[in-house]
């Protein structure tokens, strides 16, 4: 015979997985339709990049850090994506390269959302433990794109093993990013 409170906690599971998986369903609609109203004019003449920028480490934990990062954003593209390489350090040691893909979404001749992802290598150093060496990064950006096509942005993303391992904290930062035209 099954116990009333096991049944009741059943269902309670059941509507909470569904209700999310409807969150996460509206929420990728809207996404879908924002980048859809991206235009594709300035697309053609943007270069590879030096990205540098600064930020806060583990925003919403208690390992806070300082962040500095590097990225090389490649000009090749295949359909909408370009690969990037770059690294991590933050003011506790610990340290992180990787490489992935990103896609640029404009929206008139200014404004550019960058949606990013790369795997790598972890070294905790001092800082927090991620729970596994292979991260995965994942992470959107939003900038100012001047006339000389560099660019100022807002960053935020989050490093995770993925659940590569049953410890799969991560961590989220937020920075500012600046973007250097390498042509």
């Amino acid at each position: 015979m099954i116990h009333p409170v096991t049944i009741e906690l059943s269902l309670g599971l059941a509507v909470n997985s569904i209700k999310t998986k409807s969150r996460c369903f509206a929420y990728t609609v809207w996404l879908g339709a924002l980048l859809l109203m991206a235009s594709p004019p300035a697309v053609a003449d943007d270069p590879a990049f030096l990205s540098v920028g600064m930020g806060y480490y583990d925003i919403f934990d208690d390992d806070n850090a300082a962040e500095l990062r590097v990225d090389y954003r490649s000009n090749l593209k295949f359909l909408f994506v370009k690969p990037f390489a770059g690294a991590v350090v933050t003011s506790d040691g610990a340290f992180f390269p990787s490489a992935g893909l990103y896609s640029d979404f404009y929206f008139g001749r200014r404004i550019v959302i960058s949606l990013s992802s790369g795997a790598g290598y972890y070294f905790k150093g001092d800082g927090k433990d991620l729970g596994h060496a292979f991260e995965i990064r994942s992470g959107v950006e939003t900038a100012y794109r001047f006339d000389s096509r560099a660019r100022l942005g807002l960053m935020f993303y989050h490093i995770s093993n993925a659940g590569l391992e049953d410890d799969h904290r991560g961590t989220e930062v937020l920075g500012l990013s600046y973007s250097i035209p390498l042509n």
